[in-house]
């Protein structure tokens, strides 16, 4: 059931801004440490650039947090000389102010959480298309099929299990099986959870409305625990309060590099083409305003570097998408997964997911 691009600017803005809200536990967000930027603040970074001085500069709105991806924003203004203004917020606020920015906009690149809010602004004309030198770095899955945006990392939907309860032999081939009656009491998930909410638009466009109200209802029958994010559900999941959560996959990793092999809690990726098997990804545009577009594509070029992706394979614990970078050797091999087939773009119907999602009284 495809979903169409929202006609009108003011419902676009009104559903981003729904899900700011709604969202608080968005994965990025649950990142944010005290010393980060506010969000809705400017961050200038003071890296001292390998060149004489900055030859350019450009500002970026970043729905990626402040501790996540500042690192490898240093990395680029050395290696560059271009300076780069950050503004940091909420994946959904930042397309909003774009939204509502429009032509003024002061930002040149959209640096995103997922695929839907890209796809949003492009349906209203925001934002340039990419050359294809940039655009066949990556696979066509993870690339706009207009050309407007391009991914950044990949962000694989798992179950979180708990090792002393849980073999991979007692969990079903499918995410839809999860409202079987024998789940009662042992699910944990996170409703107002940004890339939660992704999937259950992605089940809205790949099974249609009915079949994702009968899934939010199933689940919502099992009387699951809510939790506040996905960091949260994977804890609940190694202290026993729950058999499985329904998380992103490098939330584990975080927790194994930190507390070792011990940790009681392992990934499960569902059967092949499931919808539980969904790979979002983090993703970059340039808008159509910007008044540097050459350095944006310079930005964008060195996130899809070699340097750029083994940032995001070794210190995000997510997927590189360009060939010959190593994935950290303890995930899945994206290849292996074979996900949904579905245009990430189309993920911008998030309102109407919000909407279903209050209705199987998942959300208040």
């Amino acid at each position: 059931m495809p979903i169409r691009p929202l006609a009108l600017l003011a419902t676009i803005l009104s559903a981003l801004l729904l899900v700011a809200v709604a969202a608080c536990g968005d994965d990025d967000g649950e990142e944010t440490t005290p010393t980060a930027a506010p969000t809705g603040t400017t961050t200038e970074s003071t890296t001292a650039a390998a060149t004489d001085g900055p030859s350019d500069s450009i500002t970026v709105y970043s729905g990626r947090s402040e501790t996540l991806v500042q690192p490898v924003i240093d990395q680029f203004e050395e290696a560059t000389g271009i300076e780069v203004n950050v503004r940091y917020g909420d994946t959904a606020e930042m397309a909003a102010t774009i939204l509502e920015e429009g032509g003024n906009s002061p930002a040149d690149v959209f640096f995103a959480q997922d695929g839907g809010a890209l796809g949003a602004l492009a349906s209203e004309g925001l934002l340039t298309p990419l050359p294809d030198d940039i655009l066949n770095l990556v696979d066509t899955p993870y690339r706009s099929h207009d050309g407007f945006w391009v991914g950044i990392s990949g962000r694989a939907r798992v179950v979180a299990y708990n090792t002393e309860e849980l073999t991979e032999a007692d969990l079903p081939g499918s995410i839809l099986d999860f409202t079987d009656p024998q789940w009662d009491g042992r699910i944990g998930w996170a409703p107002t959870n940004g890339s939660l909410q992704a999937f259950v638009t992605a089940l809205r466009i790949l099974d249609g409305d009915d079949a994702a109200r009968a899934w939010l209802e199933g689940i919502q029958a099992n009387n699951p625990s809510v939790y506040e994010g996905n960091t949260q559900v994977v804890e609940g999941v190694a202290n026993g309060e729950v058999d499985v959560g329904f998380v992103n996959h490098y939330y584990l990793y975080r927790f194994l590099e930190e507390q070792g092999e011990s940790f009681p809690a392992r990934n499960y990726y569902t059967e092949a083409g499931d919808p539980g098997s969904l790979i979002n990804i983090a993703g970059a545009s340039i808008l159509e305003s910007s008044g540097n577009k050459a350095a944006a594509e310079e930005f964008i070029r060195y996130m899809l570097s070699t340097e750029g992706q083994q940032y995001f394979a070794d210190e995000t614990f997510e997927y590189p998408l360009i060939d010959g970078v190593e994935t950290h050797p303890d995930l899945v091999p994206l290849a292996q997964i074979q996900p949904p087939d579905i245009d990430l773009s189309d993920l911008e119907d998030l309102e109407g997911t919000l909407d279903l999602m209050r209705e199987a009284g998942v959300l208040p």
